[in-house]
């Protein structure tokens, strides 16, 4: 039985427009113009108990709206959703135990009281064992590198330090259904991998079935076999992250090392493919997928060719083309 059943959401926004100077604040009063934006159009998916799915889109594309609502902070204007069995938006108390929601952007600790009295409070809220508390935020503390850092007032965190903290308060009830919204925004380099290989080994140990929105496709490669793809509301691809290119890009490159490159022009190394680069010792080249055995046989038998290298389109690539659609 899946954990998160979608059938037909949709979510539309009514919105005033205000014509513009003082005459059109006046006439406002009396004669308001709305406009609907539809955020989330007739989307469904399914996904299994401990599945780490990515959930893909340009900005505004619906991502965070669909997760507001399957963690009942709104209320959808169509269609219907389950998670865990509960309908979100009724707010079951049994459903709002089994659940976290991390918004990236969005703080649940308390900014003047150090980390480690919020998630006290959180402990209290949940009903959390004395020792059971304790032992989480050890055990969270120490995998989060921030062990040092609990007795520090929130504002005085590093923004890297503070999702940390946010992580370990969303996890802190053992929630078995957890909503990622941007993570590792605003992260550098080093707090990204971290924050990565824990939530990688949280699924892995706790079985955690997790829903994950990111910009950085470095945490969707490192943690999702499988993708939803957004895009102004409407569901673009589900599947398996590695088809995504099989699919939406139909060539690879194709890279020769020789003695020298000067004796072969553009015009001729153009039957074999697209020249992509050429420096005075290598060649890329843009090839078609099914013609890629082919073309490498050809360079092997025509030029000097000292070394040859085949590569997928980078996977950034290929999402930024299909966002650009």
């Amino acid at each position: 039985m899946p954990v998160i059943e979608v059938n037909g959401l949709t979510k539309a926004f009514r919105t005033y427009k205000k014509q513009p100077g003082f005459a059109g604040a006046v006439k406002g009063l009396f004669h308001r113009q709305y406009e609907q934006t539809v955020a989330v159009n007739d989307v469904h998916f399914q996904i299994e108990p401990g599945e780490l799915v990515g959930f893909l889109g340009p900005n505004g594309a619906g991502k965070t709206t669909t997760l507001k609502m399957l963690a009942g902070l709104l209320y959808p204007t169509g269609g219907s959703a389950k998670v865990l069995g509960y309908t979100p938006w009724e707010r079951a108390d049994g459903y709002r135990r089994q659940f976290a929601l991390v918004l990236g952007q969005k703080n649940q600790l308390w900014w003047d009281l150090p980390a480690r009295e919020s998630l006290e409070l959180n402990a209290k809220i949940y009903g959390i064992p004395a020792d059971r508390f304790e032992r989480t935020v050890a055990e969270m503390s120490e995998l989060l590198a921030v062990k040092e850092k609990l007795n520090v007032s929130v504002r005085e965190l590093s923004l890297g330090e503070r999702m940390k903290m946010e992580l370990i308060a969303s996890l802190l009830h053992q929630p078995r259904v957890l909503f990622l919204d941007e993570p590792t925004i605003g992260l550098d380099v080093i707090s990204q991998k971290t924050v990565r290989e824990f939530i990688r080994r949280h699924n892995a140990e706790q079985k955690t079935t997790i829903l994950l929105t990111s910009h950085y496709m470095a945490d969707i490669q490192a943690l999702c076999q499988r993708v939803i793809i957004i895009d102004h509301g409407n569901i673009f691809f589900d599947g398996r992250l590695d088809e995504i290119v099989d699919r939406f890009a139909d060539f690879k490159f194709v890279t020769i090392q020789c003695a020298s490159t000067e004796a072969h022009p553009h015009e001729n190394l153009s039957r074999y493919g697209e020249v992509v680069e050429k420096t005075p010792s290598a060649i890329t080249l843009k090839v078609k997928r099914d013609r890629v055995i082919a073309v490498c046989k050809s360079l092997l038998d025509d030029l000097p060719v000292t070394d040859i290298d085949i590569q997928e389109v980078p996977i950034e690539d290929v999402i930024r083309q299909i966002f650009a659609r």
